[in-house]
């Protein structure tokens, strides 16, 4: 019986496995010893081979034979593979992991004949230059249905296209959606609409031995799992000074607001909700003052807050100095449900959005989002896990504004 998932390997990345070593890296084991029975087995790396590059992967072929087995061992994690139709190769499908040693055992067999054993050890490179990943999202922790996986870079990427392939996810809940990049250093997930509610997501980046730029590699495989929570999207009108709440895929309640007055307009644009306070001290030209039952939208210090003082012009008229102020009772309902990520949308505004003044990924319409991804592919998400699908293989969306996305050019201003 062949081992397909061949147990103790190296991890790293789903990026090409097939780039070739260097240095003692190339090259393949001996077939001598099996040559005078029926198969012929071959191994690259070559037994004894050092400095392999982890690109090059693991082949086992078999001539005059097939496939029994294979296995491989290595401190740096498990290694995957896929055998062909033909039973005659077995190819390792991610990056190899740096700075460890490799076993790989294989067995062939040909009709007639006693199965041929043969075996190649060897180490790969250990880098002068690595990388390191973060990613925002806490283990454990719950988000609203508009939060984007968000991951920073300690070194600009080059090798954009082999990052995106190192990452994998599963979600409990099948997801559309697609990496996006930032500049060099910033790479987002977005789903193409809001999350399905009550999503658990499992990620993991299979970054051991990308190479990420000449010389850059990474030598950690990344994993966390969060949970997206319940749907509760905000918008509010700054022309007709409501703030419209759905909660759970309906509407919920109508609140009267004062957003920004002319000058201090609140921006246009779907936002997420970042953090919140009760209350956050808040200072500008003429005041400073603790504000209760506070939510921040923006990182120029936009907030949904409790207004006690702007009670009788809300509904009415824009007072503020660019928050969104709701009444006492409102402001603290609102605080008390919601989860970072959460969506917000401001409307109504001659002030446009600004891109990155807060986590602005729904500004971008679902085709220009997806023009970020270096591999220019959406990603399929399912309990299974994920995989890389032409956008036009994609069925249609099912749901519009504002309960499945917000809506195109959302952060433009208002004439």
């Amino acid at each position: 019986m062949l081992t397909a998932a061949c147990s103790g390997g190296g991890g790293g990345s789903s990026g090409s496995a097939g780039s070739g070593g260097s240095g003692t890296g190339h090259g393949t084991s001996s077939p001598a010893a099996s040559r005078a029975a029926g198969a012929q087995l071959t191994i690259s790396p070559a037994n004894g081979s050092k400095n392999v590059q982890p690109g090059q992967g693991i082949t086992v072929t078999a001539a005059r034979g097939k496939l029994t087995h294979v296995s491989v061992s290595s401190g740096a994690g498990p290694v995957s593979g896929q055998l062909n139709a033909a039973g005659t190769s077995w190819r390792s499908t991610r990056t190899l992991g740096v700075a460890a040693t490799y076993t790989v055992t294989a067995s062939a067999t040909a009709a007639g004949d006693k199965p041929v054993i043969q075996t190649s050890r060897f180490t790969t490179l250990t880098p002068a230059r690595t990388f390191q990943t973060m990613i925002f999202e806490g283990s454990g922790q719950t988000y609203g249905v508009g939060m984007p996986i968000l991951l920073t870079f300690s070194q600009p990427i080059v090798n954009k296209a082999a990052v995106e392939r190192s990452l994998q996810l599963s979600t409990s809940k099948p997801v559309v959606g697609a990496w996006s990049w930032d500049g060099d250093q910033k790479l987002n997930f977005r789903p193409r609409g809001y999350w399905p509610a009550h999503t658990r997501v499992s990620f993991t980046a299979h970054l051991n031995g990308v190479e990420a730029a000449p010389g850059l590699y990474g030598y950690h495989t990344l994993t966390q799992s969060f949970d997206i929570g319940g749907s509760l999207i905000v918008v509010a009108s700054t022309a007709t000074h409501h703030l419209d709440l759905y909660r759970d895929g309906k509407f919920y309640v109508r609140w009267p607001i004062s957003s920004g007055k002319p000058g201090d307009n609140t921006p246009n644009g779907t936002y997420l909700t970042i953090e919140k306070g009760n209350p956050v001290l808040m200072k500008g030209p003429g005041y400073q003052l603790e504000v209760p039952w506070s939510v921040r939208f923006t990182w120029s210090g936009d907030y949904l807050h409790d207004a006690y003082w702007s009670v009788g012009q809300q509904g009415f008229t824009n007072v503020s100095h660019g928050c969104v102020n709701l009444a006492p009772a409102d402001a603290e309902a609102y605080y008390k449900m919601e989860v970072p990520g959460d969506p917000v949308t401001v409307t109504g505004s001659p002030r446009a959005g600004v891109w990155d003044n807060g986590w602005t990924q729904w500004f971008l319409a679902w085709p220009r989002y997806l023009g970020g991804s270096a591999l220019h592919q959406a990603v399929e998400a399912g309990p299974g896990g994920s995989t890389f699908v032409s956008p036009s293989a994609l069925p249609a969306p099912s749901g519009s504004a504002p309960l499945y996305q917000p809506a195109p050019g959302n952060w433009s201003a208002n004439a």
